[in-house]
């Protein structure tokens, strides 16, 4: 069967090619423009031929896959057939290998088997262990202590009443045989008088031979002595000279030593010289810019001491005066006592005329002196008013500055405050949230700290239980083994804690101690007389919630 393919090329139309309408009209034309005498038929083979040349690469990769596939296929097929032949190699090596892993699964389940026994023996080794430690723990405990010592206080009491009958019995069978004691005594007393005797002779033997000796030493010693002290000599003289040259090179240092501090001090004291003239330079020119300030305070200051001074000078003169004329009558009166009356007229009338004449000169100078002041005083007075004019003006200045400064120191402090006030507040804050939170934190160790105690008192209880069981089965031993057991009885008594007042059976059971308020500090009895339970009753009556809470016996 043939196959016609078209080409869509199209050739050119021929000249006198008929018109397309009338070549469709004929049948020679496709619908779309196709001239069917251009269309080459080929055949099967042609077109396989030209697919596969086309196709080529694509086949011949099918064909690779497929030559491949089925090698892998086979060679599959070989394999399977193979691996379970036992005399190839690798059939050995497989068997060798299953094998290999069977033994390794045995030696696996039997070690697994070994280490479950190891892990069953350790946790029973551990578990031995601990009941052991707690068991040692248990005895350490000061109450367990205590009533094992009450066992050995047993024990030691049991052991006195078979040695006073052990004493008692030998002291039976040993009744005859007392003199042979002391006979037997006697000799070996000699005997050893003797033996004794004879030691102190070889003691004083050998000491003769040892001081003999001794002297010998004593005389090598001293020998070697002086010679050790010459040598000595020898080395000191040699010493001697070393330290007499350390001691010329020492002061020859300290010379130097000496002219260097010398030196420094000189220029030390120049340069406080020179700090001194500059201090005093500066405290003149500080003194003259002062001294127009003190002018006026000083003038007046030098006219008050003058004016003292000048009285004092005058008051002087008139005494010395007085004096000479005081002396001058005291000679008249020596010399002349008919003309007493009449001298001492004229000596007075002179003294009183010439102390007119000094009256009338020391006010003349006063006048002048007081006018010159007064002078002085107003001159003063007009410059300290031009300079307390000056000072108001720059006291004003000073005033409106000062102000300006304080407005702004004022700004300043309030910004100051309003942030001290922020601070103040965040920190109340802060303290008010700390103080919350310790509070809480508080409470919250309280609650944990009632916990560890209703757990201790829980604790202590199951202990007292436990002890308690301890003690009867050990007591109970013991009567039986016929022992004195009033110790583990005391000993053994209920209540944690060794003391002699009442149990707590609402803190875990606890007894606790009563001291005597004095500086002996031993334990009040915790014994009562029948007196004490009449005057209970008379007062109290009989109501069973009356009970002794432990501080009154």
């Amino acid at each position: 069967m043939a196959t016609a393919v078209m080409h869509g090329r199209r050739k050119g139309q021929a000249r006198g090619t008929p018109e397309i309408p009338s070549l469709m009209q004929q049948g020679m034309m496709l619908p779309d423009g196709t001239d069917l005498r251009q269309v080459t038929v080929l055949s099967k083979v042609d077109w396989e031929r030209i697919n596969k040349q086309l196709n080529r690469k694509q086949i011949e990769h099918e064909h690779m896959s497929k030559m491949r596939f089925e090698q892998e296929s086979l060679k599959a097929k070989s394999r399977e057939m193979v691996k379970n032949w036992g005399n190839t190699i690798a059939g050995q090596r497989q068997s060798k290998l299953e094998a290999r892993k069977l033994r390794e699964e045995k030696e696996e389940a039997e070690r697994v088997e070994v280490d479950l026994e190891e892990a069953k023996f350790q946790a029973k080794q551990r578990k031995e262990a601990i009941e052991k430690a707690k068991t040692q723990q248990y005895y350490q405990t000061d109450r367990v202590k205590s009533f094992h010592s009450a066992l050995m206080l047993t024990e030691v009491l049991k052991e006195r009443d078979a040695q006073l009958e052990l004493k008692v019995l030998k002291e039976k069978a040993s009744e005859g045989k007392d003199r042979e004691w002391l006979e037997h005594g006697l000799r070996e007393y000699e005997e050893g008088v003797r033996q004794d005797q004879t030691k102190a002779i070889d003691r004083i033997n050998a000491a003769r031979d040892v001081a003999d000796f001794q002297r010998s030493q004593i005389r090598e010693h001293q020998k070697v002595h002086w010679q050790e002290k010459e040598e000595d000599l020898k080395e000191g003289c040699g010493l001697k000279k070393l330290s007499m040259q350390y001691q010329i090179e020492k002061e020859r240092l300290e010379s130097i030593r000496r002219d260097e501090k010398k030196e420094l001090m000189t220029d030390n004291r120049k340069q406080i010289e020179e700090t001194k003239i500059m201090k005093k330079l500066k405290v003149d020119q500080e003194e003259e810019e002062d001294e127009e300030c003190r002018v006026f305070a000083a003038a007046k200051r030098k006219m008050m001491r003058l004016r003292a001074e000048k009285e004092k000078n005058i008051y002087e003169e008139k005494q010395k005066q007085l004096e000479k004329i005081r002396e001058k009558l005291t000679a008249q009166m020596k010399q002349k006592t008919d003309d007493e009356a009449g001298r001492i007229g004229i000596a007075v009338e002179e003294a009183e005329e010439k102390r007119k004449r000094e009256e009338i000169e020391k006010e003349k100078k006063l006048k002048k002196m007081i006018q010159e002041s007064a002078e002085h005083r107003h001159k003063q007075m007009k410059e300290a008013a031009i300079k307390k004019k000056e000072e108001r003006r720059q006291e004003l200045e000073m005033m409106r500055i000062r102000e300006a400064a304080d407005e702004i120191f004022q700004r300043n402090e309030e910004e100051k405050r309003v942030r001290k006030r922020e601070e103040a507040r965040g920190l109340m804050n802060f303290h008010v949230k700390q103080g919350t939170d310790k509070l809480s934190k508080i409470d919250k160790e309280k609650e944990e700290m009632a916990k560890i105690d209703r757990a201790n008192f829980e604790l202590l209880a199951h202990e007292e239980t436990q002890f308690q069981e301890y003690a009867s089965k050990v007591i109970e031993h013991c009567e039986e083994g016929g022992r004195n057991v009033y110790p583990l009885k005391k000993a053994a008594v209920a209540g944690v804690g060794g003391g002699a007042g009442p149990v707590f059976h609402e803190k875990g059971g606890i007894r606790p101690s009563y001291m005597v308020n004095d500086k002996s500090g031993k334990q009040m009895p915790h014994y009562q007389k029948d007196s004490t339970n009449d005057i209970k009753e008379t007062i109290n009556g009989k109501a069973p919630s009356k009970k002794r809470l432990g501080f009154v016996w």
